[in-house]
């Protein structure tokens, strides 16, 4: 058993040091200098040193590469992560500065320090230990870290293709997507998939006065907001045809798995600051979260405080879709839904994000899930390890399986109350030394015994 504390960190104090100097790092995809991001890239690749870490250019942000293979006759693991975070939003939010890290509490709070920056930093400090303390790794061992997760991977697909010989595994293991909540261990084994749109409404060549051209010309923000109120019906269910064409009727034992997790209703609305919850009729709280797909108005843009009528409208729109939808046919139906609303006066747009996302399963008794079950159970003694589902979206998982064959594992020691994208972002301390223990028994685990990993071919068999 390694070691986290005889290394040459020998206190939480010193892993919250060098963990400070990442999270430092302003790294935001989607609108850092190319400087800022190539410095957070760089820091990681020399975290990778043992492995030959290195920078390397794509036509977006970089991907940092690295890779041990002095096991032969080992399996073979890639683990994946990002190094990029979301925006800040407004800093009079955050009770501390958003990259500075600092403690509160059990706590620490920083931009990144959950989402993703702290899951990699766990995963790298198990690897140095496995190389300081046993002098190698105990299967060969890929790394992949790129910079451009929060803004949809949009370089990754085309790296990924071009090197996919050399990134070939037999699992992926994501320290990306996060444990469904504190109160237990927990095992993704599925994540929805997404597609975006926008819907614009456009008027008048220019916005007018509404007093002298109120109500002789129809209003885009009028027709727009028709439009909206039209995707829903009254109960909660997405009221464009061909939505949930493909979905496979939610199963009696699914039903009864997805009930016996204990949630309490009351207190997750609570929780919210709400006084009511609402979704799809016909479904649990739990059910709608894991189970059923949703189409969201993410946010209206147009006009303000001032007494025009707005020449356009616009609405940005994301749909969460589960196993059985397609992301393209979902695109279609809403395109079809909006245009067939005929409004006179106005011009209607949609208008398609590229890169939709498929939903992502792996099988309950992958071995990949008996082994990293094994492993929870031993950090968290006595404890039941719940297999949950992501409800949001990691493009990368369907990626790797189109283009390596390869299945990805979840095992990120984030928990998602931990305000991912949003101010006041934090991780539990504990959960530093927690993962690396849990890591390390992984690897071990996949790497000989019962749940020893079976090499994957190129055409996907076993």
């Amino acid at each position: 058993m390694l070691s986290f504390d005889s290394t040459d960190f020998d206190s939480t104090a010193a892993y919250l040091d060098e963990l400070a100097a990442y999270v430092a790092v302003p790294s935001v995809s989607r609108d850092a200098s190319a400087e800022t991001m190539r410095t957070a890239a760089e820091w990681l690749a020399a975290q990778l040193s043992f492995a030959g870490g290195r920078v390397v250019a794509t036509e977006g942000h970089p991907i940092v590469r690295g890779e041990w293979l002095g096991a032969p006759g080992a399996p073979t693991i890639l683990v994946y992560g990002h190094y990029d975070v979301q925006p800040t939003g407004d800093p009079a939010e955050w009770r501390t500065p958003p990259f500075e890290l600092r403690v509160d509490g059990d706590v620490i709070r920083g931009r990144g320090v959950t989402d993703d920056k702290g899951p990699v930093f766990i995963v790298l400090k198990v690897a140095q230990a496995f190389i300081e303390q046993e002098g190698a790794l105990p299967l060969n061992v890929k790394f992949l870290f790129e910079g451009e997760e929060e803004i949809g991977s949009p370089h990754l697909p085309a790296y990924l293709r071009e090197h996919a010989d050399e990134l070939a595994a037999d699992l992926v293991i994501s320290a990306d997507g996060a444990m469904w909540r504190p109160s237990e261990p927990s095992l993704s084994i599925a994540s929805k998939g997404l597609v975006t749109l926008t819907v614009e409404v456009g008027g008048a060549a220019t916005d007018l006065h509404s007093g002298r051209y109120g109500g002789t010309v129809a209003n885009p923000v009028h027709a727009l907001s028709e439009i909206l109120a039209g995707l829903h019906t009254a109960d909660g269910r997405v009221a464009v045809d061909g939505f949930y064409d493909g979905i496979p009727e939610l199963s009696d034992e699914r039903r009864a798995a997805i009930a016996a997790v204990p949630f309490d209703d009351d207190r997750y609305r609570d929780d919210l600051g709400l006084d009511a919850l609402f979704g799809e009729a016909g479904y649990s709280t739990l059910e709608r979260l894991w189970e059923r797909p949703t189409l969201e108005i993410n946010g209206v843009l147009t006009g303000g405080k001032y007494t025009v009528i707005p020449h356009v409208a616009t609405a940005h729109i994301s749909c969460r879709l589960v196993p059985g939808q397609r992301p393209e046919r979902v695109l279609q139906a809403i395109t079809d839904h909006v245009l067939a609303q005929k409004i006179p006066g106005v011009r209607v747009a949609v208008r398609p994000d590229e890169g939709g996302v498929p939903a992502y399963t792996i099988p309950a008794d992958h071995p990949a899930i008996r082994a990293a079950t094994e492993a929870l159970a031993h950090v968290y003694p006595g404890q039941d390890v719940l297999l949950a589902v992501i409800a949001g979206t990691l493009p990368a998982t369907a990626l790797f399986e189109e283009v390596l064959g390869a299945k990805t594992l979840f095992f990120s020691f984030s928990t998602a109350d931990e305000n991912l994208h949003a101010p006041n972002e934090f991780m539990r301390i504990s959960r530093l030394r927690e993962g690396m223990r849990a890591w390390e028994r992984l690897w071990r685990l996949l790497a000989d015994g019962p749940h020893r990993l079976a090499p994957v071919h190129r055409d996907g068999t076993r």
